[in-house]
């Protein structure tokens, strides 16, 4: 087993496994019908329905190189990708049920990873011009009116809307003392106004993810002095409220680049999908 697909149930603090498979999967999304999981592997997108678990291939078209940077209008009826189209990762919509991807944004590199509540803008980030930092970037959903949010203060990833739209969380690893800086939780509005980071331990934390009710977020810590977000590391999924507080290790495995890069909560906050990795044998 390469690849294990899991539910975690927040109320009895239990995972089930819904999937395993020797094929390496990632990045687990909750359709809002609360029927599927979307997940890639192999550069394709595949639909895993829960009640009977298999990997049904999606049709994306040419898009046979995506990453697993991808997610849900919040209707439900469409699918953001990522995909690589010869200069880098490009950001591509297309019918959940498959289909023809249209572009989205005109530059890149760009991994999308999260929308807003309504539909009408969506956060990832990005690279533009020489020195290709990697900053939080806002545009609206048909790839008009592209914002910077964030300004080279450090690697900013993983940004995802809490659920009123009234904020971004986020990840960075800008310096805020006189120790090394290592990723941590921020947020900001969506305007890219008001950056404050949540809390500060010495875990290398990555990719929160607010509850669909608000009441919780989400996210991945690696152990203290890893570098960027590998996979194949020992970690733990951590909850918290809004605001940083009451912080907790819930589950702890071998995961990290894969397990939890996209939105991954049930439509109805009582669980969340989460990919866990076993070392391919020598």
């Amino acid at each position: 087993m390469r690849s294990s697909v899991e539910i975690y149930v927040v109320a009895t603090g239990a995972a089930h496994v819904v999937l395993k498979t020797d094929a390496l999967i990632e990045a687990p999304n909750w359709h809002p019908s609360g029927d599927w999981l979307l997940v890639n592997g192999d550069g394709r997108l595949w639909r895993l329905p829960l009640a009977e678990p298999a990997l049904h291939p999606i049709d994306t078209g040419f898009a046979v190189i995506c990453n697993n940077d991808h997610g849900f209008t919040p209707d439900g009826q469409h699918i953001w990708l990522s995909h690589h189209n010869g200069r880098g990762s490009e950001i591509f919509v297309m019918p959940a049920t498959g289909g023809i991807p249209r572009p989205v944004t005109k530059d890149a590199p760009s991994w999308w990873h999260g929308a807003s509540p309504d539909g009408s803008r969506i956060t990832y980030p990005a690279a533009r011009g020489d020195k290709r930092v990697i900053d939080i970037y806002s545009c609206a959903a048909d790839g008009t009116d592209e914002r910077r949010l964030t300004f080279g203060e450090g690697h900013s990833d993983g940004p995802d809307y809490a659920p009123d739209g009234r904020l971004i969380y986020y990840n960075c690893d800008r310096p805020t003392g006189d120790g090394p800086s290592h990723a941590q939780i921020w947020v900001m509005a969506p305007d890219g106004t008001g950056h404050r980071q949540l809390f500060a331990d010495d875990q290398v934390n990555w990719f929160p993810h607010p509850s669909s009710d608000g009441r919780q977020v989400l996210y991945l810590a690696y152990p203290p002095g890893t570098e960027g977000h590998p996979r194949d590391l020992p970690v733990a999924l951590c909850l918290m409220n809004p605001h940083g507080n009451n912080r907790r290790r819930i589950c702890e495995f071998t995961g990290g680049q894969g397990s939890i890069n996209v939105p991954c909560w049930s439509p109805d906050s009582t669980a969340f999908a989460y990919v866990r990795y076993e070392l391919p044998s020598p």
